[in-house]
Formats: C-alpha cells, structure tokens, sequence
C-alpha cells in the first residue's frame, strides 16, 4: 500500500489484528499448559507432601509421573512445527487435565491425609506398584478371559445369525421359535449358573453356556428385526432379475439387515463382558475374574483395581475394533455412530 494511502484507521485495524492474534495464539496454548501444570503439581505434592498411609512399594509413581511431565512439554514443542499433532493435542488436554486432577484429589485423600480406609481404598501409586509388579499373572489373566470371551461370542453369534435370519425370512419357522425366545430369552444368563454348574462337566464349559446364551438372545432379536424391516420392493426388483431365494437372502437381505445386525453384536458383547466376569468369579481357575476373587480374598485391593483398569482398557479396546470393522463393512454409514 502506497504511504499515501496509510491513514491512522488502518494502522488501528492492523494493531487490532495483530492483538487478536496474539490473544488466539496465546488461548491456544492455555490448554496445552494446564496437563503440564497439574503433572507438575501432582509431582510435587506426590513427593513433598508426608505420607499417612504406609507405602512400601518403589517409586513407580513418581517415575510415571515425571515420564509424563517430559512428554507433555515434547509434545508441546513438536507442535509448533506439527499443527495436526497441535491440534489433537489441544482437543484432548482439557480430558488430561481433568484425568491429572483427578489424581491428584486421589492421592491426596488416600496416601496424605488418610480419609479412605486400606486396604480397600488404596493410593494411586499402590495400584500402580500392583499393576507393574503383577504384569505377568495380569497378562495371563487377559488371555484366559479373551479366549473364554471370544469362544463363547462367536459360538453365540453362529447360533444367534442363522436363527434371526430364519426367524425373519420364514414365518412358520418364526411361530415356533418365538415362544421360545420369549421364554428364555429374558431371563439374565447369570441366572443359569446353578443349573450349568450342574448340567456341565466343568466350570469352563458351564462358562461358555453362559456366554453363548447371552449372546445369541440379543444377536437373534437384532437379526430377526433387520430381516423382517427389509424393503420388499428389494424383493421384487431382485426376482424379476431372476435372483433365487438363497441369492434373495444372502446378497439382499443380509446386506439391507446389516445395521441392525451390528446393533445386535454391541449389545451382546457387553452382555457377554457382564456374563463373563461373573462365570470366571463363580467357578473358572483363570481370567481376570477369577484374579480380582483371588485377589480380594487376601484383602490385596490394589491388585483388585489393577485388574479392573487391565479390564477397562481390553473391553474397550474390543468394542473400538468391533466399530471399526462396521465402519469398514458400512462405509455408508461411517461416522454416524461413534466409539
């Protein structure tokens, strides 16, 4: 712009802009602060603070602690050279910053003052002594209670398919397979336990009863409901090309029921997350359950709640897989339901 034309109006624009800004740059990076600053506090109050609970494990807390205090001001640095690293870094540091503080009220009214009694209300640094020490019998936990979760979920999706799809396509096939579904379906699978501890020659196959029926209710429902609220129109088109009824079946139907097939498959997983702990609590010699039995037994509340943050992270892990593979088979309806 030629000086001729520079009046003190636009340098009171330009000012006002660059104040602005400075004000959103400076906005921008109070969130990316807060995480710091309450790491650093809880930090600080974790090893300044005189401790009133007896606390005998190695400092793997402050480690952590300090780990992270590190990765938050790395993170902070490559983001002024990584804008989408800065962006999602800025979306989740409120949730960091509320987890931090979280903590902090934790420790405070378990390990330095003492408000919550031991053992069942241990410091957040006993838990993490717990899960450090304990990693391999968790592990193995794991693996027990995965393979007994995926054995009993698929079998009861291979029941739970056929029989929606049956139930939906076949209405003769629906007259006597209904009063069935409405009689047992119903009814909790924990409620079985007593006759499955009975009717089945171990504590592991009683479990996968349990599981299966669990499952096969809510997965049947859901494909049956799919099937049936096909469009016929699909129907015609299909047969005045000459498709057949098994074609009829798996190349429209199938497809068309796909939402709520999916519907289906989430609500029996978490009923079979529910079904499963309580088998391996009840009688199974393995799994996470059985560890947090154990566990309570010899009053070790850490371990307890080690076992169940291992529990929140695997379950949650699942579903977030099980969402991804909808996103992938509907593609079409990607992003309308979130995990």
């Amino acid at each position: 712009m030629p000086n001729s034309m520079i009046t003190p109006s636009t340098i009171n624009v330009s000012s006002k802009q660059t104040a602005v800004s400075k004000s959103s740059y400076a906005f921008k990076w109070i969130p990316m602060l807060l995480p710091l600053i309450l790491t650093i506090l809880l930090l600080a109050e974790h090893t300044l603070l005189p401790n009133k609970q007896p606390f005998f494990q190695k400092p793997y807390f402050t480690w952590i602690i300090a780990l992270f205090s590190i990765l938050f001001i790395v993170v902070g640095f490559l983001g002024n050279y990584f804008p989408k690293l800065q962006s999602k870094f800025v979306t989740k540091a409120p949730l960091l910053a509320a987890f931090t503080g979280f903590l902090i009220v934790w420790d405070v009214v378990t390990l330095k003052l003492a408000l919550l009694p031991l053992p069942y209300f241990p410091s957040p640094g006993m838990v993490m002594a717990a899960l450090i020490n304990e990693w391999e019998t968790l592990g193995i936990s794991a693996l027990y209670s995965l393979r007994l979760l995926f054995i009993g979920y698929g079998l009861g999706a291979l029941l739970g398919l056929p029989t929606g799809v049956l139930m939906g396509w076949y209405p003769r096939f629906h007259y006597w397979v209904n009063p069935v579904l409405k009689m047992i379906g119903p009814i909790p699978a924990t409620a079985w336990i007593p006759i499955a501890m009975v009717a089945f020659p171990s504590s592991f196959t009683a479990s996968i009863f349990l599981l299966v029926l669990a499952c096969w209710f809510p997965i049947t429902v859901m494909t049956w409901s799919g099937i049936a609220n096909v469009n016929k129109a699909y129907y015609e088109v299909a047969r005045s090309l000459g498709a057949s009824e098994f074609y009829l079946i798996t190349r429209v139907a199938l497809p068309a029921a796909m939402p709520s097939i999916f519907v289906g498959l989430f609500m029996s997983m978490g009923v079979a997350f529910v079904t499963l702990i309580v088998g391996e609590m009840l009688g199974v010699k393995a799994g996470l359950g059985w560890f947090i039995t154990w566990a309570q037994g010899w009053a070790e509340f850490s371990k307890v709640y080690a076992a169940l943050i291992v529990m929140s992270i695997l379950f949650s892990s699942i579903i977030t897989v099980l969402f991804k593979v909808r996103d992938k088979v509907l593609v079409w309806q990607k992003g309308l339901i979130k995990w």
